[in-house]
């Protein structure tokens, strides 16, 4: 039997880190959107264009690392459950590796 106490807490640590992902979400945005201007901004000859392609390409590695990590989890799941998703299963899992070719995009312009 679980004390009423217990549920109040676990409903605030969920909302505490639904919270923490919004602003770590928004912050990883605004840097990902300075990213692009760095690299236009930053001269040729220096390392602008290096840092401006690093971290678009680390944080879109960061964050389709974080999204397959709950998206296997979840489709392990459903395949435990069901053998015969595999094929969604498959795509989902696959889904967030675009996010890490659209953050290499700007290594090549």
């Amino acid at each position: 039997m679980v004390p009423i106490g217990q549920k109040k807490e676990e409903k605030n640590m969920n909302t505490n880190i639904v919270k923490m992902s919004l602003r770590a979400l928004i912050v990883l945005m605004g840097i990902t959107m300075l990213a692009p201007g760095v690299l236009a901004a930053g001269d040729y000859d220096g390392w602008g264009k290096y840092m401006g392609s690093g971290i678009a390409l680390g944080l879109a590695g960061l964050g389709a690392g974080i999204s397959q990590g709950s998206i296997g989890s979840a489709a392990v799941g459903m395949l435990a459950e069901d053998g015969s998703k595999f094929g969604p299963a498959l795509i989902f899992t696959a889904l967030p590796e675009s996010i890490v070719i659209l953050g290499a995009l700007p290594l090549f312009l």
